[in-house]
């Protein structure tokens, strides 16, 4: 996209271990955030690189880019920029597992879609996503957190919309991909979160899935990254 894109990447203390490699888990913001979100109103997640003994990379996904490469916008690139270069610069500069055992990524609102539906496309470069209150579904909301800006208006592109929904791309997943997706009740993407979890369990593809409590804000989101670290740190282990 030719520019510079900031990211905040949280080591453990004993990264500078040099026969030590570090799986990494990458962190997305939601609409109108950036970069800095989680570690501004999560502080914790800067003990949680300790705790887990992983690399987290917040990246800055613009603040509604919803980490497409927009098709009829050459300059909103960020499927290409998190999945492609973000990944190769950290796997250059950091004692990372470069590999999808290695890889995790996960966020929240359009974050939690991003994260989706960039492991979904790109199972090679991830082993497992999450979402938190993820908008896995972007066709109810033709005029919300501009999605139409990315994907041209809906009555006008509707193909655009159809391919690009997380919803529509469970036909990619082979199984391996291991998935956890949590919304609370009272979140207005509540619906959409319980509609993929039955699609995908009419498909028969493995995942965690859990609906508790919560609304959409940091309150929630916090207490579900604690879930969601553990689900990751198991699967690391595991590989």
């Amino acid at each position: 996209m030719n520019k510079t894109i900031p990211n905040i990447v949280i080591t453990p203390n004993n990264h500078t271990n040099q026969n030590k490699k570090f799986p990494v888990l990458y962190l997305l913001h939601g609409a109108g955030g950036d970069y800095a979100g989680w570690a501004s109103y999560v502080p914790e997640v800067k003990a949680y690189a300790d705790k887990f003994n992983m690399i987290i990379v917040c990246p800055d996904g613009g603040s509604t880019s919803w980490y497409f490469d927009s098709p009829i916008d050459s300059k909103m690139k960020y499927e290409t920029y998190v999945s492609k270069e973000l990944v190769s610069a950290i796997d250059k500069k950091y004692p990372t597992i470069p590999e999808n055992k290695g890889r995790a990524i996960t966020g929240l609102s359009m974050g939690g879609h991003g994260a989706l539906y960039l492991a979904f496309k790109h199972q090679n470069v991830w082993g497992a996503a999450g979402s938190m209150s993820g908008g896995v579904d972007i066709r109810p909301f033709p005029n919300g957190w501009d999605i139409s800006q990315r994907l041209g208006t809906y009555a006008e592109n509707k193909q655009n919309w159809e391919d690009n929904t997380v919803m529509n791309m469970v036909h990619l997943l082979n199984g391996n991909l291991e998935i956890i997706i949590d919304c609370g009740y009272d979140d207005f993407f509540f619906e959409v979160n319980r509609r993929l979890h039955e699609k995908l369990v009419l498909r028969n593809i493995p995942h965690d899935y859990i609906e508790r409590p919560g609304g959409h804000n940091y309150e929630y989101w916090a207490n579900s990254l604690k879930y969601q670290l553990v689900f990751f740190d198991d699967f690391f282990r595991r590989k």
